[in-house]
């Protein structure tokens, strides 16, 4: 077996708990977790799960909100909703 290396990375603090407290449940450790996602990635030569981007943050959708935000801040197009019960 090839000689093991250390590989350093950031997360944030929500996700590495959330990590954490799954793979116990699955009696891992997360680096037995990430060795895991590293050998399968590098014999099937992809990512093994679907990575898509999220249209709300599109560079279309982030403009049309701004456009919106600017015209609620200037009194324009303020229209009434039925999403809240008053």
């Amino acid at each position: 077996m090839a000689q093991a290396v250390n590989v350093n990375f950031k997360l944030d603090s929500d996700v590495k708990k959330s990590m954490e407290s799954a793979c116990a449940d699955m009696g891992l450790s997360m680096s037995a977790a990430f060795t895991i996602f590293a050998k399968k990635v590098g014999r099937e030569r992809r990512i093994p799960f679907e990575v898509s981007a999220d249209p709300f943050y599109s560079e279309e959708h982030i403009a049309m909100l701004e456009r919106r935000v600017a015209d609620l801040k200037a009194g324009i197009n303020m229209q009434a909703h039925d999403l809240i019960e008053v």
